[in-house]
């Protein structure tokens, strides 16, 4: 609905394309004031181009603490305020575990879980300050069932949860909802192999009882509600979005 977030301050992570651009897009339309934040500046450029009322853009690479550490007081600096933290960015290497490299493991956890957690840590700074605050941490139904091939992936959502899970009985007491969405098999960028073989589309829509992938645009419903006082009782919990995959037999 228009207007359900008039007068917020959201940071979006990894909002450059796909899941989180759409997030910060819904925001926007909705009336909240938006810093997507990733490493690609043309991507954000054209994000921003969509709304440039509403939508700002910082380039940070998550790897580097240095642009990570100013990036929450870079938002308050802006707009004088932050109200809503989504965490969206993250990397899903493929690997065989057997001989997948430490450093891909330790890259796909620093990016999946220490940047999450230092920026909820900022963020959570300034809403203990102001009375309240939104954090939506964006995993993965690999953080909830495990995935072969994704093992590093897998463990680092499902750390997702846990921190979810835990920030939220942490911080309930100052007004904190903290909530994670799961998605499962999305149209995005990350599922370009699967997107462009018939053959491969075919066999990932065949384990899908929707019969499909989803659209973006449907995940936005969900993060806008997360991140609007009618949730303030709503926090701690994983909302699976997956087309029924995971509650299949």
């Amino acid at each position: 609905m228009a207007g359900e977030l008039e007068g917020k301050v959201a940071l979006v992570t990894g909002a450059s394309r796909g899941i989180g651009a759409a997030i910060a897009r819904g925001y926007a339309e909705r009336g909240a004031l938006v810093v997507g934040a990733a490493r690609s500046a043309d991507q954000l450029r054209a994000l921003a181009a969509t709304d440039p009322e509403h939508i700002s853009t910082a380039t940070v690479d998550l790897r580097d603490e240095e642009s990570l550490s100013g990036l929450v007081d870079l938002v308050v600096e802006r707009h004088g305020r932050i109200d809503v933290l989504v965490n969206n960015a993250g990397v899903a290497p493929a690997a065989d575990f057997a001989t997948e490299p430490v450093a891909q493991w330790r890259n796909t956890l620093e990016v999946n879980v220490i940047a999450p957690m230092t920026l909820a840590q900022a963020a959570g700074r300034h809403f203990i300050a102001q009375g309240g605050g939104k954090i939506i941490n964006i995993a993965s139904t690999t953080g909830v069932r495990g995935k072969p091939g994704l093992v590093g992936y897998s463990a680092s959502k499902g750390a997702m949860v846990r921190f979810t899970e835990s920030l939220a009985a942490e911080w309930a007491r100052h007004n904190i909802q903290v909530n994670c969405i799961a998605p499962g098999a999305f149209a995005t960028d990350a599922q370009s192999a699967v997107l462009e073989s018939p053959d491969l589309l075919h066999r990932r829509v065949r384990r899908i009882p929707a019969k499909r992938m989803g659209d973006v645009s449907e995940l936005v419903p969900l993060a806008c509600l997360l991140a609007a006082p009618g949730s303030d009782f709503i926090t701690g919990s994983v909302f699976v979005v997956d087309g029924g995959e995971s509650g299949k037999l």
